[in-house]
This record gives C-alpha cells, sequence and structure tokens, in this order.
C-alpha cells in the first residue's frame, strides 16, 4: 500500500514536521485543551473580580470603618469611610445620597447625607458633616475614633442627574446644602460631552462658614463659562466684601438664577426656613412650584 503524506507536512521544515506529528497525540491534543480552558477561565475571573463593586444595600445598614476625619472648618469635617476592597465603588447615581444608622443609648438614629465623593473614586467614600450642639447623630460622629464603624444604607433619593438634561441648572445652597450642588457640579464638569451651565448661590453666616471655597472658587476660574458662584453671607467679612449681605432673597434669586424656561432647573437644598423661603420666591418668579416631596420632573427640586 502507497503511504499519503500531506503536501503541507511533506515542505514544512523538520522540526516543525515533529511539532505537528506530536500534537496529533490524541492525550496531548486533549491536554493542551484543558490547559487553554484553564487559562480562559482564569482571565476571565481576573477581570470579572476587578470589575468595580456595588456595596450598599436598602433596606440592610452595612458597617464602614471610618479611616480619616479632616476638620474643614471650626464644626464641620470631612469623614472618608472604606469600602471593603481597594476597588469597591459606593454605587450612587449622580444626585442620590445615603443613609447613616447607628445605636445611640438604646436607640436606632439615622440620617440621610450626600457623599461627595463619586464612583470615580474607588475604595472609599466622604461625607461632609457639620456638628450641632443638639444633634445626636452628628455628636455620635464627631467622638468617632478612626478605626470605628457605622452603619450605612442607600442608594436614595428622587433627584438622578443625567448629562445634557437642561440647558441651565440654578441652584440654591445653605451651609452643608452644598454636598448634593458640589456632586453634580464635578460630575458635570468632568464630562467633557456635558455642556450644561450651573449658576450656584451660597448661602452661609460668615465667611469662615465657607465650606470648600477654595475648591468652588478653582472649578469657577477653570471654567467660567460653566460656572458662576455667587456667596452670600450674614456678615460681611469686610468693607471690601462684593457680593451678598443678609438673607437669600427674592431680589437676589432673580439676578442670580437663570430666568425660567423649559429648559431651566432649580435645585435647592439647606435648612428648612431657607428652603422655605427659596421656593416661595422663585414660585413668585415663573417657576413652577415644587411638590411637597419632590420628583424629578419638578422644575424646582427640593433636596
Amino acid at each position: 500500500m502507497s503511504q499519503h503524506t500531506s503536501p503541507t507536512l511533506t515542505r514544512a521544515p523538520v522540526p516543525v514536521r515533529k511539532m505537528l506529528h506530536i500534537l496529533r497525540d490524541p492525550a496531548i491534543y486533549t491536554s493542551i485543551g484543558a490547559i487553554a480552558a484553564i487559562v480562559g477561565f482564569g482571565t476571565w475571573y481576573y477581570y470579572f473580580n476587578k470589575r468595580p463593586t456595588q456595596v450598599l444595600h436598602k433596606q440592610i445598614a452595612k458597617q464602614f470603618k471610618l479611616i480619616a476625619k479632616t476638620p474643614i472648618s471650626h464644626n464641620t469635617d470631612i469623614y472618608r469611610f472604606q469600602l471593603p476592597h481597594k476597588d469597591d465603588v459606593l454605587g450612587l447615581l449622580i444626585g442620590q445620597h445615603v443613609t447613616l444608622v447607628a445605636n445611640i443609648n438604646g436607640k436606632e438614629v439615622s440620617r440621610s447625607y450626600t457623599p461627595i465623593t463619586s464612583d470615580e473614586e474607588k475604595g472609599y467614600f466622604e461625607l461632609i458633616i457639620k456638628t450641632y450642639p443638639d444633634g445626636v447623630l452628628t455628636q455620635y460622629l464627631s467622638n468617632m475614633k478612626v478605626g470605628e464603624t457605622i452603619g450605612v444604607r442607600g442608594p436614595k433619593g428622587g433627584f438622578i442627574y443625567t448629562p445634557n438634561m437642561v440647558r441651565e441648572i440654578g441652584m440654591v445652597a445653605g451651609g452643608t446644602g452644598i454636598t448634593p450642588m458640589l456632586q453634580i457640579i464635578r460630575a458635570i464638569l468632568r464630562n467633557p460631552n456635558d455642556k450644561t451651565k450651573i449658576k450656584l448661590i451660597f448661602g452661609n453666616v460668615t465667611k469662615d462658614d465657607i465650606l470648600l471655597e477654595k475648591e468652588l472658587e478653582q472649578l469657577a476660574k477653570k471654567r467660567p463659562d460653566r460656572l458662576k458662584v455667587y456667596h452670600v453671607l450674614n456678615k460681611a467679612p469686610d468693607n471690601n466684601w462684593n457680593q451678598g449681605v443678609g438673607f437669600i432673597t427674592k431680589q437676589i434669586l432673580e439676578e442670580q438664577l437663570p430666568k425660567p424656561a423649559n429648559d431651566i432647573k432649580i435645585l435647592v437644598c439647606g435648612p428648612p426656613p431657607l428652603v422655605k423661603a427659596v421656593t416661595a420666591a422663585t414660585t413668585e418668579l415663573g417657576f413652577d412650584a415644587p411638590r411637597t416631596v419632590s420628583k424629578l420632573d419638578d422644575q424646582v427640586f427640593k433636596f
């Protein structure tokens, strides 16, 4: 009988012909397939586990460790909490918030806060919290030591920001009410495809009470075409102060906010008296009156 040999194999160099003969061995072929499958699974497992993991639960308060506390004013700090793994993210959409939960003197106490960080930062999240003399939870937080934990659940909130949802946003914030505004401002300005313009009115008692003033100044200076910030203080620091003094009035709102239109949205966050006064004034200025509990499609949204 004549033996038929593949023309390709006959013309191949001797080392190649030997390798092809070896690969025809069923045992070796099966082993190579098994190794390829293991390598493929390992690669999938590695990249799957590198994906950021969302760590919150809406109903169950999970414990997170305090890893840093940075004072930014005489009564306000930035609290940094560690996530379980370095690549984990909090999993909040822009505009949402979380609820801190603690057992204090046998009672569960909870308060909602908006992180100033986003899923751009992995492995931790940060909250700005003002300590009040009669604030049960804020006093508890103020006394927390690095390494201790607190319960957190979420996400919560009826406002979810999406790029270019409106042409321009007017923001009115008082004190720590700046936190959801800052979260949204950062998201807008870091997205080159988001063309939304922002006008922020920020009310405080004194100049020393202005939280993250330098960051706001830098953002406004870097993008003057996109962000304008107007401060209103109860007490002017000196005679050279050229911005607002006193309360945030209807006149200030009319001068500093964008004019009412279908592609304009107003966001308000701060102490209840400020929110009540501002929403009454915006209604008088021609904006749609907000519902008691704000919904995403409200023209004036109260956090």
